[in-house]
C-alpha cells in the first residue's frame, strides 16, 4: 500500500527548523532538526549509480539531528575507489535509498535530497563535486562552488 505524503498547494510538511521525509512507499519516515551542515550536488559515478540519474543531492546533518520514526532500513557498505567506506541505508519494502554515512565525514549523515516532503527542495546547494564526471548538459549557475573532484 502506497503511503507517500502528497504535495498540496500552499501546504508545508516543515517548520522553520524541522523537515520531514521518507522513502517512496512511506514505510521509512524521518525528521531533521535545524539547518543542514552542508548541501552538495554530486556527479561521481557512485552517486550516478545510486540514484540512477546524472547526479545525487546530499543534504548533510549531524547524526543527532535526525530521527527515524518508522520503517526498517537495510544497510549496504562498499569501498570507494579512494579506499574509504560508504554505507547507504534503504527501505526494505521499496528499495529507496534514504540516507548514507561516509567514512571521511564522521558524525554526519547524508539525506537523499529528493526524499524530503513538500516543498521537496527547500535547501540551497553550496557546491557541485565531481564536476569532471557530470554530463555536458548539466550547467551550474549562481553561487554554487564547482569542484572537479571531492577535495580541491
Amino acid at each position: 500500500m502506497l503511503r507517500q505524503r502528497p504535495c498540496q498547494s500552499g501546504a508545508s510538511q516543515m517548520t522553520a527548523e524541522k523537515h520531514t521525509g521518507g522513502c517512496v512507499c512511506g514505510a521509512v519516515r524521518y525528521e531533521t532538526e535545524d539547518e543542514p551542515v552542508r548541501v552538495s550536488v554530486c556527479c561521481c559515478r557512485w552517486c550516478q549509480k545510486r540514484t540512477g540519474s546524472a547526479l545525487g543531492i546530499s543534504v548533510y546533518f549531524d547524526d543527532n539531528k535526525i530521527t527515524f520514526n518508522e520503517g526498517p532500513r537495510t544497510k549496504f557498505r562498499l569501498t570507494s575507489d579512494a579506499g574509504r567506506w560508504i554505507e547507504t541505508e534503504f527501505c526494505t519494502a521499496c528499495g529507496s535509498t534514504v540516507t548514507w554515512t561516509l567514512e571521511f565525514n564522521p558524525g554526519r549523515r547524508g539525506i537523499a535530497g529528493g526524499t524530503f516532503d513538500c516543498p521537496s527542495f527547500w535547501y540551497t546547494p553550496e557546491r557541485l563535486v565531481f564536476a569532471r564526471t557530470k554530463p555536458d548538459w548539466v550547467h551550474v549557475s549562481g553561487d554554487i562552488e564547482v569542484c572537479e573532484t571531492l577535495l580541491e
